[in-house]
């Protein structure tokens, strides 16, 4: 499926700089797509209608219809291995010749392998999976899997987190966009906390220590009240980005133990190497109970995600958690499989880690005395740059942030924008340093000639 070129949270479909952008920058072959799609799209916020089309997609590079050429530092955080990627393309096609689709009740070859190649890379005693289409269902799977086990049937989560559009998805997540439409109640028993790095937090500028044992405190607070909650679930690194405190993790895990709780760790964007470790959770040297994969499972080129839980949470076999059609086809576990060889033959978890620490350095290096930026953040090939109005208070500088947006666009550059401010960068891992030294050459020059 290929990308979109823009996805800002927050961004109207009417601002002023949107509007430049439609106006001057579209060429004479993509609107005429433009107007069809947005005549046959539902329209929704980050979606429809959209900005631009697209035409082709290689590795770090999207195209419009009209050859413009944009580095994709968005990708939906699918892109990890670029797009079309060769052998990825290879694998899928060849395992289509052999066996394209295999109804319920009968596994396969490709399937078996994928399950026990997660429960390999997996650490700790996470090795039992169920696949599913999407990420927001492989949270809903992961979330039944917690009530069965506990036979309870509360959850903690966070504030502004994503987990998925489906409903319940969108009530253990936290984010406005997901939520505020919906009419009538989501599901009971879904409990929400400030989420760490809050800037409403008043122990936000106390030091990370502080902070950290702050929200982690709140977490096994409502834990203790509320006495028979079935899970916490939450980012181990929040894709705005926002990294945890220090000693954040390890204490919700010590406060799940204590109050019987499962936590689930929602790696859907940040795992499989973006943050320079397979699973964004090893930085903070915890195990979850529950994780669950998705987005760049898929190689870029299909959709699969996967819940994989622990041996002994192996405890639905007699009802159904998940009869998704396309459960255990063969093609788009292929298309798995080949992804997670291709991460370690090419040996991109460590890519990501030497890449995201060159690309922090020099950001923070080049912004230092820029007043607009508020924080540089991230970690692997997932980081960011938050505009404000003023650095002492961190005033959002959300018109600000949108103007370099259409700035950076203009000179050949995608990212998305979070939370109204943050300029969020995550390239495919395979990016070469040349081509994220040029990005960053876009960023920095487009932060600091938009008038401050």
């Amino acid at each position: 499926m290929a990308p979109q070129i823009v996805h800002t949270e927050g961004e109207s479909n009417t601002s002023d700089a949107r509007k430049t952008w439609l106006k001057k920058s579209i060429g004479p072959k993509s609107k005429p797509l433009l107007a069809r799609d947005s005549d046959a799209f539902l329209h929704q916020s980050l979606s429809s209608p959209c900005v631009s089309t697209i035409a082709k997609a290689d590795g770090l590079w999207i195209e419009d219809k009209d050859g413009r050429r944009f580095m994709d530092f968005h990708g939906n955080s699918v892109h990890h291995i670029g797009y079309g990627h060769p052998k990825l393309v290879a694998a899928i096609k060849a395992q289509l010749d052999d066996l394209s689709f295999a109804p319920r009740r009968f596994t396969n070859d490709p399937a078996v392998e994928l399950a026990e190649k997660l429960a390999e890379i997996a650490p700790g005693d996470l090795c039992k999976t169920l696949f599913t289409t999407g990420g927001s269902d492989a949270n809903e799977v992961a979330l039944k899997i917690a009530r069965a086990a506990t036979g309870r049937f509360k959850t903690v989560s966070f504030w502004d987190a994503f987990h998925g559009a489906g409903l319940g998805a969108a009530s253990v997540g936290g984010e406005a966009t997901f939520r505020s439409h919906i009419a009538g109640p989501l599901l009971p028993g879904c409990e929400h906390v400030a989420p760490f790095a809050c800037y409403r937090c008043p122990y936000n500028h106390a030091g990370p220590d502080v902070c950290g044992l702050a929200c982690a405190q709140m977490v096994d607070y409502v834990l203790e009240r509320e006495g028979d909650v079935a899970a916490v679930i939450a980012e181990p690194m929040r894709a705005v980005p926002y990294v945890p405190p220090p000693g954040f993790w390890k204490s919700v895990r010590e406060a799940c133990n204590r109050r019987g709780a499962l936590l689930i760790m929602d790696e859907i964007p940040t795992g499989l190497g973006k943050t320079g470790k397979m699973f964004a959770f090893e930085h903070d040297d915890i195990i979850p109970d529950i994780v669950t994969l998705g987005k760049s499972l898929g190689g870029g080129i299909l959709p699969i995600a996967a819940c994989v839980a622990r041996k002994d949470l192996d405890v639905c076999g007699d009802f159904a958690i998940g009869h998704y059609t396309h459960e255990k086809n063969p093609v788009t576990a292929r298309a798995a499989l080949t992804t997670l060889q291709i991460i370690e033959e090419e040996g991109l978890v460590a890519r990501s880690a030497e890449l995201g620490d060159y690309a922090m350095q020099r950001l923070q290096n080049e912004l230092a005395d820029v007043p607009t930026v508020g924080d540089i953040r991230g970690r692997g090939l997932m980081f960011g740059v938050e505009i404000v109005e003023d650095r002492a208070d961190k005033t959002p500088g959300n018109k600000r942030a949108e103007q370099i947006y259409y700035a950076c666009l203009e000179a050949g550059l995608s990212y998305k924008i979070s939370q109204g401010c943050v300029l969020t960068l995550s390239p495919p891992l395979t990016i070469t340093r040349a081509d994220l030294d040029h990005a960053l050459d876009i960023v920095i020059t487009a932060i600091k000639e938009v008038p401050g």
